[in-house]
């Protein structure tokens, strides 16, 4: 009887109730005809065979009692998987998940950021790895990285005299801002802008030895230091981040004018104040340029390009024309045989008045050394250039040198400031 119990706790033996179940459910439990019966070569085989078949019919279709099925796994199975009813609750999204998103974002910020701040300082480093300035040297020099785009180049693969122009620009103005001085005004401070007042350049110096390329990364330092009585002189030294050569230096003068009346300005005590004690008691770093400047006239000019006029994007801020614009238009006229073999040194341009936005302009420019020089200055070529409006008003006068391409460096323009400056 022991040997009954566990044998059927395995393979079940057939009764008579669930032979009458099996023949009942015919062939359509499991799929399986009910002629497999009648196939069968032997009793044993039959006997193993229904007790199969059996099994399944117990497996798979249970007893039912009034019309319910009882101790049906399937009946189970299925109120398991039914869904919950819609509540509320359950229509939340998965906080959890969303908490567990923002958690890592912030610990690999977190963890980045470390990184950056516990790097060792050397002096091989970028001072300013994001680009974004700083002040350095006791709070009187303005330091900035610039990268060097495609979109920056000119024919000659190198960066333009523009662009090396805008990054001086740019330097300018950040240095204003991060000294916490910048108001409303382009690189006006508070007390100026409540008097109407703006800076106003008289006079640029630039010499360049060398112009980056595509995907060098420029290091220009600037400062400012006074001039006269009424007057504020701005410096540039740019290098190369990775070398330290020094690739360009620029020097400027700056005065005061009402943004109203359009006439220049002293200086008021009070923008004294705000300003004073970030000058810097240092020489200029381009050597002055106080060679006159010739009268250059439609007779005496070369070259002339007319027509020239500009765009509501060559406006400021202070709705006239930006200075660096003065720049590509003065070598509108330039002559083509020296863009071609040359390359602009160094220049001086002194700004006469303001050009508006409904302003027409004549570039005119004259070959003043032909590159004849001397053995110190071999194909040196300097010109003399003008942009006047039509009606005869002098904008800018200057003064460019040319070397030839694809050489080293040709002489020196000024002496390179020290690094304590």
């Amino acid at each position: 009887m022991v040997t009954t119990a566990a044998t059927s706790a395995f393979l079940p033996i057939p009764s008579p109730a669930s032979d009458a179940i099996g023949k009942t459910s015919g062939n359509a439990v499991g799929g399986v005809p009910a002629s497999i019966d009648a196939r069968a070569t032997n009793a044993k085989s039959k006997s193993i065979s229904s007790g199969r078949l059996q099994v399944k019919a117990n497996a798979q279709a249970p007893p039912k009692i009034n019309g319910t099925k009882v101790g049906s796994m399937e009946s189970l199975r299925t109120e398991d998987m039914s869904p919950p009813p819609r509540t509320f609750i359950n229509q939340l999204p998965d906080w959890s998940m969303l908490l567990a998103a923002i958690t890592t974002i912030f610990l690999a910020a977190e963890k980045q950021w470390m990184m950056l701040d516990w790097k060792p300082k050397r002096a091989d480093m970028l001072v300013d790895p994001f680009g974004l300035g700083q002040i350095v040297q006791g709070g009187f020099v303005f330091r900035q990285n610039f990268s060097i785009r495609s979109y920056e180049i000119g024919a000659d693969r190198t960066a333009s005299v523009e662009t090396l122009m805008n990054h001086l620009q740019e330097t300018a103005l950040n240095h204003v801002k991060n000294a916490g001085l910048l108001a409303d005004g382009f690189g006006s401070t508070p007390e100026m802008c409540k008097r109407n007042l703006i800076w106003v350049v008289t006079k640029m110096q630039v010499a360049v030895d060398r112009y980056p390329t595509w995907g060098d990364v420029v290091r220009v330092d600037t400062w400012v230091a006074a001039s006269g009585k009424n007057g504020m002189r701005r410096d540039w030294l740019v290098r190369d981040s990775n070398t330290g050569e020094i690739l360009t230096r620029a020097t400027s003068l700056w005065v005061m004018m009402n943004k109203e009346t359009r006439r220049l300005s002293k200086i008021p005590d009070e923008v004294r104040g705000e300003i004073g004690s970030y000058f810097v008691d240092s020489p200029p770093l381009v050597d002055d340029d106080s060679r006159k400047l010739p009268k250059l006239d439609e007779n005496t000019a070369e070259h002339i390009r007319t027509g020239l006029t500009p765009r509501w994007s060559d406006l400021d801020v202070n709705q006239h024309v930006n200075n660096v614009k003065y720049v590509g238009w003065i070598l509108e006229s330039a002559p083509l045989e020296i863009l071609e073999t040359h390359e602009l040194a160094g220049m001086t341009l002194e700004y006469r008045r303001e050009c508006m936005r409904d302003s027409v302009l004549q570039s005119l420019t004259s070959i003043v050394d032909k590159g004849s020089g001397d053995s110190s200055h071999p194909g040196i070529v300097e010109c003399q250039h003008l942009l006047r409006l039509e009606g005869g008003g002098e904008i800018v006068k200057g003064r460019t040198k040319w070397r030839p391409k694809f050489v080293d460096k040709i002489g020196s323009f000024g002496q390179a400031p020290h690094e304590s400056a």
